[in-house]
């Protein structure tokens, strides 16, 4: 089965979650007619991002029964299509970086960055716990993970080994350099479709440089966006990915970069971090 799947890429404003609530439904209802079913919109895309503390972060956040993310809930009841969103999670006192996976019912599940930075609203949220979560649409399973998420081969690879069929990665990348393929990599090394949406614009003295793009589960690039806001979107069969197998000859050129794993080698892979090495927290205020 083909699904039509929606980029968004947009500029949102800092601080001013109800307006960036808005558009954020408004392109999921204009997705929607052009015939997407899931239409996905950039990290922090309901809040904006270069927060410069906890407490102006706090203010700005938006909450899990808020009133912005009620606006995309009602966007994606009158359409009938699905989305993605990012923003700024308010929850007792603390902050998370969170996507929101929003259907025609509701909010169906949400996401919490696992690796955070010093950059930005990162400096001042906490990580979430994990897993990475794989979401059962309608039309097929979508993975979700975030932004310095993506820069984690351990991220998508964990998320396709729990049976996600598309990757989705809403970023706010300052910097380009590599990012088109890494997109192409992660797709092609977990036989996965992998779908990063960008935001643009400026915020404090950081420019967003948009590049939102896709790749098949052999690296193929599918869609590129420029610097500017615009949609993009992509007829997927995302069936494709569900046999990671891939036979060039028959029983003379075979892989499957997910069966022919070693994990048993691997173990330095899951050893403990120091956490006061990590710089996600280095600048926000300890308890």
């Amino acid at each position: 089965m083909t699904v039509r799947v929606c980029a968004a890429q947009i500029d949102p404003e800092l601080g001013r979650a109800a307006e960036n609530a808005g558009r954020c439904a408004r392109e999921v209802r204009e997705g929607a007619a052009e015939g997407a079913r899931l239409v996905v919109l950039p990290e922090a895309a309901l809040t904006g991002y270069v927060f410069e503390s906890a407490e102006e972060a706090l203010e700005g956040a938006v909450e899990a029964d808020g009133p912005e993310l009620r606006a995309v809930e009602e966007a994606c009841r009158e359409s009938g299509a699905w989305a993605v969103v990012g923003g700024i999670l308010r929850e007792e006192g603390r902050l998370h970086n969170a996507a929101f996976v929003v259907g025609p019912e509701g909010v169906a599940g949400e996401y919490r960055k696992i690796h955070t930075l010093c950059l930005g609203v990162d400096r001042f949220t906490e990580p979430g716990p994990g897993p990475f979560p794989v979401f059962d649409l309608p039309f097929g399973r979508v993975g979700v993970h975030i932004c310095y998420d993506g820069s984690f081969p351990e991220s998508a690879r964990a998320l396709r080994l729990a049976g996600a069929e598309l990757l989705l990665l809403p970023t706010n990348w300052p910097v380009l350099e590599l990012k088109r393929e890494m997109v192409r990599l992660r797709a092609e090394e977990n036989h996965v479709f992998y779908l990063a949406v960008n935001r643009v614009g400026e915020e404090r003295g950081t420019r967003f440089r948009g590049g939102s793009c896709a790749a098949d589960p052999r690296g193929r690039l599918l869609a590129e966006a420029g610097d500017g806001e615009e949609r993009f979107h992509l007829d997927l069969d995302l069936g494709r990915a569900r046999d990671s197998r891939v036979v060039v000859r028959e029983g003379a050129y075979e892989y499957d970069r997910v069966a022919d794993r070693r994990p048993e080698c691997y173990g330095a892979l899951i050893a403990p971090v120091d956490p006061d090495l990590r710089t996600g927290g280095r600048r926000r205020p300890r308890d």
